[in-house]
């Protein structure tokens, strides 16, 4: 099942059932006006949204509209929780070994997580906006699932039954601010502003046997400047699953419906599949010559994130953005 959300001038947007080719929507109403309230009664309006599912893509609905990606929020445009995770190590060995530091071995078997602003997505076709490039913009291409209520002490092996939907996250990281933030000691907060999720957010079972033991198993293509940066397989080098990060993110606390949790960028350590961040592609360059010679993103730049099927199909829709200059009202 293929769900989404269009903007209507309220804070949550209006939640549709979204054709599987992402060509047709239909708006719900009558099962449920947004994505949270069918995350907070799940188990009810599930069965609901798949009938309509079923008839959208059979042609038996007389009110389907035309999908237009462009019309989308992010599928919740506010969450009760973000949390990012960092699932691929290999990203973490690449940034601390472009300056020369070692590396913990608990990075290997306790997975780094941190609490990202939740209150205010922007949505998949939305403009990145900044007031200023000497911040170092970046974007990070993830992936993303979202839960339902998750009891305090949840395990790995009971997690995945608390898995509702996935989607694909452009992170924006201002890297030049990050130094500063985390050598206070306290974390990330004005270094990671607003993130965009992909304009269709999807049930695990859409990607088939590409969705296993809680990993997508598809490569993840992001493009800058319609110049491809990279595509490495979401499924490989990722040393903690889904369900690993859930269990990390319940550990102390529950976790109630509509919490996202993120994976990190994606990143493999062999293979020439090129990066889903620029910082990456920065130490790369910084490993081999001694240093960067890619430039952090600018204003007019354009960056899109998409993952196909084997078959082609564009599964999540298309995360496209260009960072302009912020202008306060």
């Amino acid at each position: 099942m293929k769900l989404a959300t269009l903007k209507n001038n309220t804070r949550d947007g209006q939640l549709v059932v979204v054709s599987r080719d992402l060509k047709l929507a239909v708006k719900v109403p009558e099962i449920a006006n947004t994505l949270q309230a069918a995350l907070d009664q799940w188990q009810a309006c599930k069965p609901e949204l798949e009938k309509v599912y079923q008839q959208l893509n059979d042609g038996d609905i007389d009110t389907a509209i035309p999908f237009e990606q462009e019309r989308c929020e992010s599928p919740l445009p506010r969450a009760y929780q973000w949390a990012d995770g960092s699932a691929y190590v290999n990203h973490v060995e690449l940034v601390r070994k472009a300056r020369g530091a070692e590396m913990p071995e608990s990075f290997w078997t306790d997975p780094l997580m941190y609490q990202g602003g939740s209150d205010a997505f922007i949505g998949p076709r939305d403009d990145i906006e900044m007031a200023s490039t000497d911040w170092g913009i970046d974007m990070e291409a993830e992936v993303a699932i979202i839960t339902g209520d998750v009891p305090m002490g949840t395990t790995p092996e009971e997690a995945a039954e608390h898995i509702r939907l996935l989607m694909l996250v452009n992170d924006v990281s201002l890297r030049n601010l990050i130094p500063g933030e985390l050598g206070k000691g306290f974390g990330f907060f004005q270094s990671k502003p607003s993130s965009a999720f992909s304009p269709v957010a999807v049930t695990p079972d859409e990607l088939g046997d590409k969705w296993k033991d809680g990993k997508v198993l598809l490569p993840l293509v992001t493009h800058l400047n319609n110049k491809l940066l990279g595509k490495p397989s979401a499924g490989i080098d990722m040393t903690f699953d889904f369900r690993t990060l859930i269990a990390h993110a319940a550990k102390t606390r529950p976790l109630r419906a509509g919490a996202i949790i993120g994976s990190g960028t994606v990143s493999n350590s062999e293979g020439d599949v090129g990066s889903s961040c620029l910082a990456e592609v920065r130490m790369i360059e910084t490993i081999r010559d001694g240093k960067p010679s890619t430039p952090f993103m600018q204003f007019g730049d354009q960056v899109r994130i998409e993952m196909f099927a084997e078959d082609g199909a564009n599964i999540f829709g298309t995360i496209d953005q260009q960072v302009v200059q912020y202008q306060k009202a």
